[in-house]
């Protein structure tokens, strides 16, 4: 009696996902190429109408940062749609402080950011919130205290004797350090630096990242005389170490709110909020810095 053969073996499924994996692999090189261009083409027409805006300073500056204020305002908000944030309070919160920073002082800035607590309450109150109203504060006052502050102190940076030329500088280190890290990330990437939060992230695009921060700051203040290179370095080092921070800061508050991007002011490429959590963070500590370094 013969014995029936076994039919053979299939391979397609292992052959089918590897040529999957082929396919997607040869879809990434080309992809990458384009967000580095993509980056390049939003990141140079921004550049300059920020150094634009810059140089004329003044209520122009102002009104600049009380817009792109409004705009990553706007998105976090979005984000945080399930927590009821009171927008309408955050947003004046911001234009206020902005106000205050251009006809005041920090101080101002700061008495303006105390008052919105009870009238926060007030507003709260006022539309009968019986459950969640904790959470629509904390998320009302994340606004207040990450955006309105950040750009409340670019407004103030200005101000400050050449606080042009030290906004110009933190712009640049921030982004040529962001781009830095990007480029790194994928050159020599091997470690994840914060997966939980960023997967995309490691650490030694953080490294490549602050190298480029600190060395565009340095090189930004060999062209301006009042900029000594002790102060250079200070400032890179805080764009370098601050900025990173911004970034994840923002994607932790992303990953919690369940959104890939903060918004789509840009297509693809995200929102306003995408492209300036990183300054968030690095333009509060040089104005501090510069208010606080020895300086003529």
């Amino acid at each position: 009696m013969a014995t029936a053969r076994r039919p053979p073996r299939r391979e397609t499924p292992r052959r089918s996902s590897e040529a999957t994996r082929n396919a997607r692999a040869q879809r990434e090189r080309p992809r990458r190429g384009s967000d580095l261009l993509a980056r390049i083409a939003i990141g140079v027409p921004l550049a300059v109408l920020a150094i634009g805006f810059d140089d004329v300073g003044g209520t122009v500056w102002t009104i600049a940062m009380i817009v792109l204020g409004l705009a990553c305002l706007t998105e976090l908000y979005r984000m945080l749609e399930r927590w009821k944030p009171v927008s309408l309070v955050g947003y004046a919160a911001l234009v206020g402080m902005c106000l205050a920073a251009r006809f005041g002082n920090h101080r101002d800035v700061l008495e303006v950011a105390m008052v919105v607590v009870p009238v926060l309450f007030l507003a709260i109150a006022a539309r009968h919130q019986r459950t969640g109203a904790t959470i629509s504060i904390a998320g009302t006052l994340l606004g207040v205290y990450w955006l309105a502050f950040a750009f409340a102190h670019a407004v103030l940076l200005r101000q400050l004797p050449n606080g042009s030329g030290i906004l110009i500088d933190v712009m640049l280190g921030t982004f040529l350090g962001d781009t830095g890290a990007y480029l790194g990330g994928r050159l020599f990437g091997r470690r994840p630096l914060a997966p939980a939060i960023s997967p995309k992230k490691t650490v030694e695009g953080l490294f490549c990242g602050m190298l480029v921060a600190i060395l565009a700051v340095f090189v930004a203040g060999l062209y301006q005389p009042w900029l000594t290179r002790a102060d250079a370095l200070w400032l890179g080092l805080a764009v370098a170490v601050l900025g990173p921070l911004g970034d994840l800061f923002e994607s932790l508050v992303k990953r919690d709110a369940g959104a890939k991007d903060a918004g789509h002011l840009f297509g693809a490429h995200g929102g306003a909020l995408d492209r300036l959590d990183a300054i968030s963070f690095t333009v509060v500590a040089a104005y501090y810095l510069w208010l606080i370094l020895p300086h003529g």
